[in-house]
Formats: structure tokens, sequence, C-alpha cells
């Protein structure tokens, strides 16, 4: 069987005809076809209202839908549709992309669509919802671009299958290029601009509608630069005129960040504000990346905190020992915190690309809003004109409306009537017209005085309207009057600081912190921190009574270090945990020293076990004469300096059972005298040279001969040379030891004499009647500055040279006391 041939034979009178074309030309040919019609018809703006096809095709549409701003809102889907089945021709992932981006605060300065649902946030970190989930409508400043676009104010032409028609721009009623700006990638060329504060934008718009002849230097005293939607810092302004200037120029953009205690132990750069167009999540992804490779060093976290309800807000801690401000600068040259922003304004003047200045660029729109008002002020002209015509037509027949409807009445048909009207009145065929077809109830006295209004109100908006078409001073004047309110109705507050180059530069500082010398304090209430440069605390009074400051800890134990050093916290069980100096928050120097509110709990650094406590501070020292313990059954140490590097913590002593260390000192020249003060009022002082030192396992020796059921309360080491105090509170049997409940005494050191190590020591203080202990006893250098358990001060009782005296009432219960360290 034959097969069948599938071609339909050509007809017998089809003549074959062949062309001849060089492929060259037909290619250049087809290349300018297709690269005019992406330069016009999808990439680049129009100067004058700065939209794409897309974008205004979105809002044209959207304004015939009637999705106004006191509408509800509608899902973006319907949008998309009916732009998509009315005016554009291409798919719809690129219409609602740019429904989605006009609704976007962070990408536009003055938003075009109010959006409900999620639609993405900053650097596209999370994507936006489909468009079925989110719904759309427009903005007052939308309003703003649209608004006229009925009053024939600007041209129309088809849409791409004749069956619409939409505007070819619109009236734009402000300067949407410069102002949410635009980038666009066509065939050889591209666009980048960046967004612009509209009352500035405006400004510089009115200063040259005055003054057209005004050059950049003026404009620029109006726009000194971009405003972006996420604020930043722009760095560096010649770019910026170069770009004002030719069309072209080049600007860097940081993110705002501050140095902030992020922990009580840590700092932390917090960033406020990021580059324009970059997200959180592409600046984490990039530290990490750093931190991974170790190009960069000091950072211990980063988090994104960012919410709703405060914004941005991504916070980089900070490992101790790094200057922030050095780390900082390491950031904007290695991440995307700092970005450079390329300005190309290429726009369609008479759909032409052209690279435009700042001026340049104002007068396009400028001349457009003169064109606009000059079109729409014609239209109004026009109706109110025909208006009038008909106005007065019904007055002249107001005048003799007898007569009028007695020749309405005795005319054969409505075609009669019009011709005899016509010839009685000299009316003009509209008028005619109007007059038949009005009802006789408005045929009245009350309706001429209305019309006689409405005539002498029509008369003067169209002699107002005649000015401003023929006047160019009035014409000039009504635009700059209506950028006013608009710039007043949507204008805010600059978002973005200009700043000239290098003006955030940091000075060069290295990024570690240098070992400086320092001091670390604990105080009474459990704070630790270092001072910068070895600053001693101090006391404000002679009497180390501060009465200026309502609340302040005294330090109960001070160390020199520094800052990239060690130090030892010794703790009631008779451990020393080793302390990295660099890990504790430093005080700023103008600080009072005793005032430790920028410290930090002890809990923040070290792990004590339940019940266990820290009693003071040493340096770790292996030259120093060594550390002196005393324990509350009365046992003395004096510890050999051998402390072990490669160990965390250590035991200084091996303590009985049921026995705690209650004073620890760093003896600095081994002649002070150690001395015990016990709970039945006795104190005992002697050399510490009667000491042997013992190596760390040792358990000490005998420090004070105690009685049954007494146990010693303090210990310390006091320099015989320097001016020392005792103080000392007694208080009933039920009173709380260690906090001081009912009558002090402040004794003179040089009262009490040295006896022999092991005995029993002198009475420090005379119980009065319902006392019978001590709960707390202190012996240290004057003058001598107490606290309660708050923190806050507490009175002491003048000095009592006599050292078995009784002691008087108290006005605040003592917590803690400490001398000048």
């Amino acid at each position: 069987m034959a097969r069948r041939s599938s071609q339909t034979p050509p007809p017998e009178d089809f003549e074959e005809r062949i062309l001849d074309i060089d492929v060259v030309d037909e290619m250049q040919s087809s290349y300018l076809e297709y690269a005019y019609s992406v330069i016009y018809s999808r990439a680049l703006p129009d100067a004058r209202d700065g939209l794409k096809p897309v974008h205004r095709r979105v809002l044209y549409q959207a304004n015939e839908m009637g999705l106004r701003p006191e509408r509800a809102h509608v899902k973006s889907a319907r949008v998309v549709g009916e732009v998509m089945g009315r005016l554009h021709p291409h798919g719809d992932t690129a219409i609602y992309d740019t429904l989605v981006r006009m609704a976007q605060p962070f990408s536009m300065r003055l938003p075009l669509i109010d959006g409900h649902g999620n639609f993405g946030s900053l650097g596209n970190d999370d994507p936006p919802a489909a468009m079925r989930y989110t719904e759309a409508r427009l903005t007052e400043a939308a309003m703003a671009m649209v608004e006229t676009i009925d009053e024939d104010t600007v041209e129309f032409r088809p849409n791409y299958d004749g069956s619409e028609r939409e505007p070819e721009v619109l009236p734009s009623a402000f300067p949407n290029l410069l102002v949410n700006g635009v980038s666009g990638i066509a065939v050889g060329m591209a666009t980048n601009m960046p967004p612009h504060n509209l009352a500035e934008v405006v400004a510089a718009a009115r200063h040259l509608i005055r003054h057209p002849n005004a050059d950049l230097d003026a404009l620029m005293r109006h726009i000194p630069g971009p405003d972006l939607p996420t604020g930043g810092l722009v760095v560096g302004l010649d770019g910026i005129r170069d770009a004002y200037e030719s069309g072209r120029g080049t600007f860097k953009i940081r993110a705002k960040v501050s140095v902030e205690d992020v922990t009580p132990r840590r700092k932390g750069l917090v960033v406020t504000e990021l580059p324009f167009t970059v997200g959180p999540e592409k600046v984490i992804s990039k530290i990490k990346d750093l931190v991974g490779a170790k190009k960069i060093q000091g950072i211990a976290d980063v988090k994104d905190l960012t919410d709703r309800a405060h914004g941005l807000r991504l916070v980089i801690e900070v490992k101790n020992g790094f200057v922030p401000e050095a780390l900082l600068e390491q950031l904007y040259k290695l991440t995307p915190m700092e970005e450079t922003f390329g300005i190309n304004n290429v726009a369609l003047v008479d759909g032409q690309p052209l690279t435009l200045g700042l001026k340049e660029l104002l007068e396009v729109y400028v001349d457009h809003r003169f064109e606009v008002v000059r079109r729409r002020s014609d239209f109004r002209r026009r109706k109110r004109q025909d208006r009038l015509h008909l106005v007065e037509g019904l007055l002249v027949a107001l005048v003799d409306i007898d007569e009028v409807i007695a020749i309405i009445r005795s005319s054969d048909n409505s075609a009669q009537a019009k011709e005899r009207l016509i010839e009685r009145f000299s009316l003009s065929e509209t008028q005619t017209a109007y007059i038949l077809d009005t009802p006789l109830r408005r045929l009245t006295r009350f309706d001429r005085i209305e019309l006689e209004a409405e005539q002498e109100k029509l008369l003067t908006e169209i002699a107002q309207l005649t000015e401003i078409l023929e006047s160019d001073t009035v014409l000039r004047k009504v635009v700059s009057d209506e950028l006013g309110a608009v710039a007043k109705k949507f204008g805010t507050e600059r978002r973005t600081v200009l700043l000239e180059a290098g003006a955030v530069a940091t000075a060069a500082v290295p990024l570690e912190v240098a070992d400086d010398p320092c001091r670390v304090l604990l105080s009474s209430t459990g704070l630790l921190a270092r001072t910068a440069d070895g600053e001693a605390p101090t006391a404000d009074t002679a009497d180390g009574a501060d009465q200026r400051r309502a609340r302040h800890d005294v330090i109960v134990s001070a160390v020199p270090a520094t800052a990239r050093g060690h130090i030892g916290v010794v703790t009631d069980a008779g451990r020393v945990l080793r302390l990295p100096v660099i890990d504790l928050p430093q005080l700023p120097p103008s600080a009072q020293t005793p005032a430790l509110s920028g410290g930090a709990k002890v809990a923040e650094f070290l792990k004590l076990d339940a019940g266990e406590s820290v009693i003071a501070l040493t340096t770790l020292d292996e030259s120093s004469p060594g550390l002196a313990l005393g324990t509350e059954q009365g046992v003395v140490k004096r510890v050999v300096p051998d402390w072990p590097d490669n160990k965390d913590e250590f035991e200084i002593i091996a303590l009985k059972d049921g026995d705690k260390i209650v004073g620890a000192v760093e003896l600095r020249t081994g002649e002070e005298d150690l001395v015990f003060v016990t709970s039945d009022a006795q104190l005992l002082r002697y050399p510490a040279g009667q000491v042997r030192p013992q190596g760390r396992p040792a358990a000490g020796m005998a420090g004070i001969k105690l009685a049954d059921g007494v146990r010693a309360l303090s210990f310390s080491a006091v320099d015989p040379a320097q001016d020392a105090l005792v103080v000392t509170v007694a208080g009933a049997s039920d009173a709380l030891d260690g906090l001081g409940q009912g009558t002090a005494k402040v004794t003179p050191f040089e009262q009490y004499p040295r006896k022999g190590r092991a005995t029993g020591g002198v009475r420090c203080q005379r119980f009065l009647k319902g006392e019978d202990k001590l709960v707390f006893a202190w012996v240290g250098a004057a003058p001598a500055r107490a606290a309660t358990a708050n923190g806050s001060p507490a009175e002491l009782p003048a000095r009592d040279p006599r050292r078995d005296g009784s002691g008087v009432p108290l006005a605040k219960d003592i917590a803690a006391v400490a001398g000048v360290a």
C-alpha cells in the first residue's frame, strides 16, 4: 500500500518566491527591534513618572479596579490577572514581583502598594508569599500618581492587542523617579537610581521652578544626597556629586552600628540599619564563613533579634580581649555591612534612553507637570464652558417660562418644539435639548437663584483656568504649590546619614586589647570588674563615707593584674579558681570605683558548689610571700605560692570536716600582722613570721585558741605601719551571723597588743545587756566604708579608743566593711 504524504500540496496557481536576504542585515534588524522592545517596553523607566511599563500598568489597573486606600484589600492574584489579561503581554511572575516591590517599605522610600500579608523581608531572606495568599490596594501616594488621569492630562495608546487603552505616562504628582529610585537591565544598557527624600526632592523642584537657570550647587543645597529606605550611612560625597552632574557615580553605604553591653560579660556590635538591599541573613552567612575560614577573629556569636515591633537588630557578640571598634572596621571591609552603590541615571526621554544628571531629571519632571496642569486646566475649562453654556440657556428660558411652555405644548413633536425654541430665543441646539430634557420642577424661582449663583461661580473658575493657561507665571505657581502640598502630606524625616569620606573610620587601633595594667575588684554584693590603667579604688571623704551616693558597693578585695593575665578567686571551701581578667567588664575611667554597678556577678564567670562563696582575690604571683588563710575553727596557714599552670582550679588547704575559710589575704611583704577576731569578742594579733609557709596540700596550724562553742569570725592581715581600724558589731544569740545587728564599735588597731600564735587574744568589745556574741567583725586599713546587704551605704560610729568598750546602736544593719585597698 502506497504511503500517503502528510503535506498538503500547494494550489495550482501557487507561485514560489524566494527572497535573498543578507544574514548580517537580518540579524542587525532583528536585534535592533528586540533591543528597542526591551529598552522601551520593559527595562527602562520613563523620566517623567519614573515608572517602567509594568509598574505603570499595575497602578493604572488597580485604580481602574477601584482599589483605593479607603476600600478593602483584594487578593493580589486578582490584580495580577487583570493586568496580565488587559495590559501586560508577559507572564504573571514579573507582574507580581513588581507589585511586591512597590509594597515593600525597605525597597521603596514611598511605597505605592498597601500590602496585607507576607511581602518578603529585607534582602529577600524571607521570600514573599504566593499571590493567592497576599492582598493589596493602592496607597495614598499611589493615588497622587494617578490623580486627574481621567481629565485628559496624559496620552493613551492601545494595549498589546488593541482591545484596551493604557496611559503612556501617569500624571505623577511627585517626582517618583528620584523619590523611589529604580533599577533595570536592558540590552546594552542599564539603570540604577537610589531613592531620595521626598521633601528634599520637592524643595529642589520648586527651586528650579522659581529659578530655571539654577546650577547644580543650588539644587544640591536641597538634595545633599540619597535617602535610602533602610537608612544607613553614606560615606563619601564626591561620587554623589559626580552622579548628580553627569548621571554616573558611586558611593559607599555602611551599616549603622553601635557598641553596647550585650551581656554582663561582653560587649557587642548592634546593627540597627543595613545597606540598601542587604538583609541580615546575608551578613550572618558571610560572618560565619569568615569565622570558619579564620579570616576574622574576635566574634563570639551572631544573633538576629529582628522583629516587627523593634525593627532590625543584629547583635554581633565580641570576645573579651578584642576591641569592638577595630573589629567593626574589619566587618566593613569583609562583609556586606559596607556596600558600593553605582548610580547610573538612564531613563527614557521622548522614547530615547538618555543618561541624565540631577538638574536634567528635575527639568524633565517639571516640564511634565507643566504639561499635566496645562492639559488639566484646559480640560476643566472646557467642561465649565460647556456647563456655562447650558446654564445660560436655561436662564434665558426662565425669563419667559410661560412662553417656553406654550411653544412646547403647541408643537406637534419634540423636533418642532426644538426648532421653534431656537428660532424664538436664539438658542443653540445643545441649549434647546437641555431645556427640553429639564423637568418642570426645576424651573422655579429658587432654582433660578441657584442657576445665577452657579453661573457666577463658573465664570470665576473659567477666568482662573484661563489665567493658568495664558500666564506662565501663574502656571509655575500652581505647579509649585501643588508640589508643596504633596511634600507636606507625604514628606518624612531623612533616614540616611551623609558623611564625608572616612568620617566614620576609626583610628588605627590593634584588634586585640593590649596587656595593659589594671586592677580587679570584688564588691560586697559579689560583683567583679576591672579598672583601666591600674586605677585603685579611692574613698570620697576622710572617714570613707560618701554622702553623695545613694547606692554603692564597698570593695572587699582588690588585686593588681594585667588585661590579658589571670587572677585567682579564693572560696571558703579552700579552693582557688583561675579567672581570665579579660573576661571581666571594664569600668569607665571616670567611674567612682566603689560603685561597681558596671560589674558582673561572680556566678557569670565561675561555677561554685552549693553553699560555696567567694572570700577574696589573689594575684597568682609566685614571687609574693604567699597567701595567708584563717578558718572558722581557728586554723591559720601561709600557702607557698606554687600555683599549677595546667589547672583552672586547685585546693590550697586540707580543711577539717565542718570547717571553712573566713579570711584570705595575699601578703605583700611578709612583715604584716595576722589578726583573728572571734565570736566571743576576742582579738588576736601576731606577726606573720610566726607562721611557717606550707605547701598546698597541708592542713595549716593552730592560729588562735578558741573556747567551746566559739568560732573565728574574721581573719585578716594588716601592715603595722598603716593606720588601721577594728570594726565589730555585737548582737544577741538569735542574731544572724555575718549581718551586723545591734551595737557597733570602731577602734584603732594600735590599741591591740601583739600576742603569741595560738593564744586567746584580748577583748575587743564589751557586751551590753541582751548581747552575748559578735555577729560581724572586720580589721583593715583606714578609712573604713560600710554597706548594707543590698549595697547601700551605712554609717559607722566614731572611733572609740577603748579596746574593750561597748558599742553604739546602729541605724542600719551592716553586711560589709572595707577600707582603701
